[in-house]
């Protein structure tokens, strides 16, 4: 056995005594041991895959991209070696990759360690959704982490593919030659075309406001999630590129889903989700971007996506006790706006308003930082809540919060402790809770319910 092959040997050993301890760490420890025994590891690892590797970045909405491609890639027999338990540093990916069984590489990668895993595994396709402001005492400034990506971008081998959302325009500028306004070869842009899911007015938590070519403020034409729309620039001329992979018709139903006729090349097809929101639909258009990238016929992606299971507490819904409740991640202005509103469509088909569990961790992997709350727009459901249950770290900071927003103070309790909260949440509910977590109070919340038997631990 080489070297290298005794080093992978003991990770994998490491992977399987910490699952069978029952402690977690199967997603991560295996990859960490084996990073610190082989820097290189990924590399040497990714080489195996003679399929080529996709890697999948944005600030949100990366794990259930990833999980779409995996579901689309299933339905054609293909079978990628994938972190598909949400892993997405270098430590996670190899993890994934001691496991590996396949012949190509699924990648989901946290957007600061993009550059470093592109570098080590020179991917047949790089796969961009959105770049939101996120933890800034993490990342910095999402201006930052665009230019790092550029980076990367130029750096990658001239046969690798791209799928980029040109209706984000931090990502749209990555496919162009900035000479000739010409997409880079094997560049694929995917967006919306349907005004009528255009916001009435841009939100508080708009990012994008300046051209990263001249910095001359974007004019906008329409925005449909954040900064995500239609915009040009009225100095330099730069504008959204026209999409190759376009949602021309969408209908929202709240958590019950959405349907989308959508332009791809060489005609259209019609695509039901599962999963709720606008947001899901961007979802959806880059992972039909990425099928067609990587050969994947578009008639056959239609029935893959309708059929897919949620990603781990991405819109999740357990049975616990005589209700359900319904897990939805929030993380960030962006990603917060989008849940509130599916849930306003949801409220509109409960009279006596709707019932809400929502977590506010600040521990490290959340970002210290909670302010962005009040940018979140929690006011479009003022008047909509039945009852709200605050919890985690900072729940006094989250029902302040709401209580600025408009919601009544007497349908607003506070009880920091996750499991006692969600108790008297569940308790008091009439029959659906929606629980709106952070991403360390998503954990909490996973691993209790699973210690109670009502659902899969999330590293399996």
């Amino acid at each position: 056995m080489s070297a290298f092959g005794a080093k992978r040997a003991l990770a994998r050993g490491i992977g399987a005594a910490s699952r069978r301890s029952g402690r977690g760490g199967g997603t991560t420890l295996p990859g960490r041991a084996l990073l610190r025994m082989e820097p290189e590891a990924i590399a040497k690892l990714g080489s195996g895959l003679t399929g080529g590797s996709t890697i999948v970045s944005a600030t949100n909405g990366k794990t259930t991209t990833a999980g779409m491609i995996a579901a689309i890639l299933g339905a054609e027999g293909r079978r990628p070696v994938h972190n598909r338990a949400g892993s997405n540093m270098t430590w996670g990916v190899a993890t994934a990759l001691l496991e590996q069984r396949g012949t190509e590489g699924l990648f989901e990668v946290d957007e600061a360690w993009l550059p470093r895993v592109a570098q080590q595994l020179h991917p047949r396709l790089i796969v961009l959704g959105n770049l939101f402001r996120d933890q800034l005492d993490r990342y910095g400034e999402m201006e930052a982490l665009a230019e790092e990506w550029a980076k990367a971008v130029a750096a990658a081998p001239a046969a690798t593919a791209l799928a980029l959302n040109a209706d984000d325009p931090l990502i749209a500028d990555l496919g162009r030659d900035t000479d000739t306004e010409r997409p880079r070869d094997g560049t694929l842009y995917f967006g919306i075309e349907d005004h009528s899911q255009a916001l009435p007015e841009l939100q508080h938590a708009f990012d994008a406001k300046h051209c990263r070519r001249c910095g001359h403020p974007y004019a906008y034409e329409v925005a449909f999630v954040g900064h995500l729309g239609h915009y040009s620039c009225p100095n330099c001329g730069a504008q959204r590129p026209r999409p190759d992979v376009a949602a021309t018709r969408i209908e929202l139903h709240g958590m019950e889903g959405s349907a989308a006729t959508v332009r791809v090349p060489g005609g259209e097809i019609e695509v039901e989700l599962p999963l709720p929101g606008l947001y899901n639909v961007y979802n959806a258009l880059a992972a039909i971007s990425a099928a067609i990238a990587l050969g994947v016929e578009p008639g056959h992606v239609s029935a893959a996506l309708r059929d897919m299971r949620a990603a781990f507490g991405r819109v999740e819904t357990i049975a616990v006790g005589d209700g359900r409740v319904s897990i939805l991640l929030i993380k960030n202005p962006a990603g917060a706006n989008e849940v509130l509103r599916t849930l306003k469509l949801e409220a509109a088909d409960h009279a006596d308003g709707i019932d809400l569990w929502i977590a506010l961790n600040d521990r490290i992997a959340d970002g210290r930082d909670v302010s962005w709350v009040w940018d979140a727009d929690f006011e479009v459901l003022a008047g909509a809540v039945r009852h709200v249950t605050c919890a985690g770290t900072r729940a006094p900071e989250m029902a302040l919060r709401l209580k600025y927003a408009g919601w009544p103070e007497d349908r607003i309790a506070v009880e920091p402790d996750i499991e006692a909260s969600l108790d008297a949440a569940v308790a008091g509910a009439a029959g659906r809770l929606f629980a709106l977590p952070t991403y360390t109070a998503l954990l909490e919340l996973r691993k209790l319910l699973a210690d109670r038997g009502l659902a899969k631990e999330f590293w399996q």
